[in-house]
């Protein structure tokens, strides 16, 4: 069989786990509820863009981990460096990977460090239940570090005892396997998963050796118990990964290697009846060890970095005559100690000589109605760092949704939102880059219009918004100027953003009520963006201006035979840059899977199904075709 031929009958062939729910389940997606506000509320009453990856999709997915899953949510940019979510950057609306907030169950497990970490999640796929993707502004619910949106991933919480074992094997030495348990009973539950990964990578150093290889170690606990009055979830995770860094952060140097490790833990107790107080803790830790020269530090010294987050935070929520009431605070202190990061300390550790450390607080109000047709939000946040000479900031925002008919709503929002630099943008003056201490806030103010429709097997959204940025913090290096020449943290004056969404979503299968029809699902997206910039002429930017221009999405869900399904996903990337490598590119995406009486699942996986050279960043090239193969067995 030739190329071609080999291409063309995998593209008709190969697609995805996907055991199928009914046409009835999933046309109740709209009534799942979604934290778009302080408090949650049904999808289809938000006046907000909710993405809602819910199991099924996920289950669907060709994708191998939640980082690649989210190049198909249609306002996010996701710029890979590394394969396999080993070091991506994820960002919306043309905003950067800093400007969001990535929640787990509903707690900030954002990295003040960097946004580089804040998406090395100590979950795998076969943990979650669903995805949201709220975009735009979203300080009255997510806190200030969500500029331009936020992500919260929300994990299956199992009430039967169960265990479940996944393994996969593929192309470029690529191994994982995950291992599930879970205790259920009348009154709570306990589950464990732990997962490990390696590869030896897709790409060669100037030496012929390794620099793309990596492994990955990750776990995750979760449990909850019903007292009856009050319930009482609680959670932790770690994730643990080394990998080739290539020349992911200086094109000088392609041997570059990192080491990161972050655990988390968290404790929530929820309310019930008419007064819903739902207190919360949270402790997230990191750490990161980066070697320009992999394991030489007599070449160039290592830099090493570790982040304490501690936070608590109080919700509440009331109904009356006039609709829900909710308020809150929340205190978030974030420290870290470093060889180059922060103030030089009084008292040095070992390699952390310097260090920092801040405190927000956050206090909000937001009233919530529903009148006939009609829906609206309207609230405030207050904050307060003392990271900053700014003081007391006050952040409002409003939503409001018209239903019309049974199918179609109206909505529009305005909103704003704030976010302090990481430190590694207020300090990291090494390896090429020049930091400025002094980096002001971020601030944003959003407004946004759209329709949607939704009725049975179909579902349509057409989304207007227009982003208005002060203060906003890029790196940035003259035009022209030497290669050698430092990148420098800069506030921008001005940056504002202009776009449009469409997304279809028809599920044949409802249409005509046979949940055995060969075409089951199709989505359909498309995205344009442009922005204008004041006093940035004869300036190139690292991140901020090099955004997706264009992107369209299109994915098939197929039912070939009993137990047997199949999966394509398409993008096309379109993004503005200086860069002469970083050119439009398409990718195909591919899963074939098969069922076996509901306890062995069989499937093939292929990425980059036609094998396009393409660069989302920089020069560093992604992988070509990768072809996976596993199986899932539900041991009981």
């Amino acid at each position: 069989m030739n190329r071609k031929a080999f291409f063309t009958y995998i593209a008709l062939t190969l697609a995805a786990i996907n055991p199928k729910v009914s046409a009835q389940e999933t046309y109740t997606i709209d009534s799942v509820s979604v934290t778009a506000a302080r408090v949650p509320i049904a999808l289809h009453q938000s006046a907000r863009i909710v993405t809602l990856m819910d199991s099924v999709a996920i289950a669907s997915s060709p994708a191998e981990n939640v980082n690649d899953l989210l190049k198909y949510a249609l306002g996010v940019d996701v710029r890979q460096r590394g394969a396999m979510g080993m070091q991506t950057d994820i960002s919306m609306r043309g905003g950067t990977y800093n400007q969001i907030a990535v929640l787990l169950n509903g707690i900030n497990i954002t990295d003040p460090q960097t946004g580089h970490n804040s998406v090395d999640f100590p979950v795998n796929l076969t943990d979650i239940d669903h995805i949201e993707v709220l975009e735009g502004p979203a300080a009255r619910v997510y806190g200030t570090s969500s500029l331009v949106g936020a992500i919260n991933i929300v994990t299956r919480k199992n009430s039967d005892t169960s265990a479940a074992a996944n393994i996969e094997g593929g192309s470029f030495g690529y191994a994982n396997v995950n291992l599930s348990a879970a205790l259920g009973g009348k009154k709570g539950s306990n589950t464990l998963s732990a997962g490990y990964s390696r590869s030896d990578g897709f790409n060669r150093n100037s030496e012929g050796g390794l620099n793309s290889d990596f492994a990955s170690f990750k776990a995750f606990y979760q449990g909850q118990h019903d007292f009856g009055s009050r319930d009482l979830q609680w959670q932790a995770g770690l994730s643990n990964k080394d990998f080739g860094s290539s020349t992911f952060y200086s094109s000088r140097f392609d041997d570059q290697f990192e080491h990161t490790f972050k655990t988390f833990a968290a404790i929530k107790s929820e309310g019930k009846g008419r007064l819903h107080f739902t207190p919360a803790i949270y402790w997230n830790h990191g750490e990161d060890r980066f070697e320009l020269f992999r394991g030489a530090p007599d070449k160039y010294p290592f830099n090493y970095h570790k982040t304490n987050v501690f936070g608590a935070n109080l919700n509440f929520h009331t109904d009356w005559k006039l609709g829900r009431t909710a308020f809150g605070a929340e205190a978030r202190h974030e420290a870290i100690r470093s060889t180059n990061l922060g103030e030089k300390l009084e008292d040095p550790s070992g390699v952390y000589v310097c260090g920092l450390g801040r405190t927000a607080y956050n206090v909000f109000l937001e009233h919530n109605v529903i009148f006939g047709p009609l829906s609206a939000s309207a609230g405030v946040t207050a904050v307060y760092n003392t990271g900053n000479k700014e003081g007391v900031k006050f952040f409002p925002g409003a939503d409001v949704s018209l239903r019309i008919g049974e199918a179609m709503r109206l909505y529009g929002s305005w909103n704003t939102s704030y976010r302090m630099p990481t430190f590694t943008e207020l300090y990291y003056s090494v390896g090429g880059h020049l930091a400025d201490p002094n980096l002001k806030a971020e601030k944003l103010h959003a407004i946004e219009g759209g329709v949607k429709y939704s009725a049975r097997g179909i579902r349509a959204i057409a989304a207007v918004y227009y982003n208005k940025g002060f203060d906003m913090i890029d790196w940035i290096k003259e035009k022209g100027a030497a290669d050698d020449a430092p990148w420098t943290s800069v506030n921008h004056t001005r940056l504002n953003t202009f776009g449009q969404e469409l997304t279809l979503h028809v599920s044949p299968a409802q249409l005509l009520v046979r949940k055995d029809f060969f075409l089951q699902d199709v989505s359909l997206g498309y995205s344009h963006i442009s922005q204008s910039k004041k006093e940035d002429a004869g300036w190139r930017s690292m991140y901020s201006m090099e955004y997706i221009r264009h992107k369209l999405i299109a994915q098939a869900d197929f039912a070939i035979a009993k137990g047997l399904t199949a999966n394509l996903s398409w993008r096309y990337i379109d993004r503005a840059t200086d860069s002469e490598l970083i050119k439009p590119y398409h990718v195909l995406d591919a899963k074939l899977s098969y069922l076996l009486r509901e306890k062995f699942n069989f499937y093939l996986r292929a990425n980059n199904l036609l094998g396009r050279r393409y660069f989302d960043f920089g020069d560093i090239p992604q992988p070509g075709l990768w072809l996976m193969g596993g199986a899932t067995f539900r041991i009981f």
